[in-house]
């Protein structure tokens, strides 16, 4: 399977994917940017569109940055009969987050996060039932809005915690030395992604 659907994080557009899409096509993958307005529309309406795009597309893979990552969870939990290959999730929030919760305490905070704010509430690790391989991809370089108000608890990307990232039933987790905006830039990363597409494992070893 070739087919990559990609899906970006909150108050960013699907083009900041095309450098990880780049990176994701020289391994030999075929990208498709998904977007979709986090803050402006529920749930829902995000999932809704994912289901229809991935069911025009056929089965394909799936990577998803941040609230990304949770389109996707939300998605193919309530649609078990859609075709999927591998998933990887970059620093999604699975079980809520410390730094959006905080965010939620300000007005503008909340005004920032619009539709998406409830999502990112404290609630127990999403769960992963379907066959698929699901890996997550999470970081431990503390830089980023998530620190406007403070530090954030535990080993983090500056935004969301490494334990936040946890989804019950997934395959393999990879923690690296990379902030939550740099995920997407990163070689490293990349290359991880296409390994787990591949293998579904991470590689540990010092090529990579």
């Amino acid at each position: 399977m070739r087919d990559v659907i990609v899906l970006h994080g909150l108050w960013v557009s699907g083009l900041v994917m095309t450098p990880l899409a780049s990176r994701l096509a020289a391994e030999g993958f075929r990208c498709h940017l998904f977007r979709y307005a986090g803050r402006g529309h529920p749930m829902t309406v995000n999932t809704d569109r994912l289901l229809r795009f991935a069911h025009a597309l056929g089965p394909a893979h799936f990577v998803g940055h941040s609230l990304g990552g949770l389109v996707i969870l939300e998605a193919l939990g309530e649609a078990p009969g859609t075709a999927a290959g591998k998933i990887v999730l970059l620093g999604a929030p699975a079980a809520g987050s410390f730094s959006g919760r905080r965010f939620a305490a300000h007005r503008f905070g909340r005004w920032l996060l619009g539709r998406s704010e409830s999502l990112w509430r404290e609630r127990g690790a999403s769960r992963w039932s379907r066959p698929e391989p699901l890996g997550v991809i999470a970081g431990t370089m503390p830089l980023g809005l998530g620190r406007a108000f403070g530090r954030l608890p535990g080993p983090n990307d500056g935004v969301v915690c490494v334990e936040e990232t946890t989804v019950e039933g997934m395959r393999d987790r990879i923690v690296l030395p990379v902030s939550h905006s740099a995920m997407i830039l990163s070689a490293r990363v990349a290359a991880q992604t296409a390994e787990f597409l591949r293998q579904g494992r991470f590689r540990r070893d010092a090529d990579l």
